[in-house]
């Protein structure tokens, strides 16, 4: 999993409440098991003006300069609610994003970007709208800056603190998926069931 420390870049102002994982990544776009090639059916029925044309429509913001080379996402609340698919979280890492700002998450769409290195930022409702107003004045020129290290969110004269649970905060600076963290306890797992042997040799059949 690719490490997460600091980022500065573009955010793409998308302040719609319970967008939901079909809206992501609508069902018919997931036509493999593959975390590759899911970014072109990212917001696949908004970015399009029709499935069978793929013809962009302008009026949505990821297809609008400077938006479309946003690596932060500034989102409502209950992002990611809805299904647990995974593969929503895969087309917006695939397209390019690496952090959303939102009041809140669908907590299986939250654990899903912690596990594969997109950070979920929690903020104040208020917090969000101050930065995509900041966004929207100068796009181009007013660059969001996300440090997992200090845990601050920043854009010009905003500076704002964010809290990340320690364990998914260390997963995210290490690059660690869920399979990569246990192992790096495999010495007291091994001390653990070798004890366990001794104890209840029964268990082992």
């Amino acid at each position: 999993m690719r490490a997460f420390t600091r980022i500065t870049g573009i955010a793409a102002p998308l302040l719609r409440a319970n967008v939901d994982t079909d809206a992501i990544i609508p069902s018919r776009e997931m036509k493999q098991v593959s975390k590759k090639g899911l970014a072109e059916g990212l917001f696949a029925g908004w970015r399009y003006r029709s499935p069978e044309s793929r013809e962009p429509d302008p009026e949505f913001v990821l297809n609008r300069q400077p938006f479309d080379r946003a690596v932060i996402l500034l989102a409502g609340r209950n992002f990611g609610c809805g299904s647990s698919r995974e593969h929503a979280v895969w087309a917006l890492l695939e397209w390019g994003i690496r952090v959303i700002i939102a009041p809140s998450f669908g907590a299986i769409f939250r654990a899903n970007c912690i596990r594969n290195g997109l950070l979920p930022v929690i903020l104040d409702e208020s917090d969000v709208e101050a930065l995509t107003e900041r966004v929207l004045q100068d796009p181009e020129g007013t660059p969001v800056t996300v440090d997992l290290v200090s845990c601050r969110v920043s854009a010009r004269d905003i500076e704002i603190r964010f809290q990340v649970p320690p364990r998914d905060r260390q997963m995210l600076l290490e690059g660690l998926d869920p399979v990569e963290a246990t192992l790096r306890h495999l010495p007291e797992i091994e001390a653990f069931e070798a004890a366990d042997r001794g104890l209840r040799p029964w268990v082992q059949l």
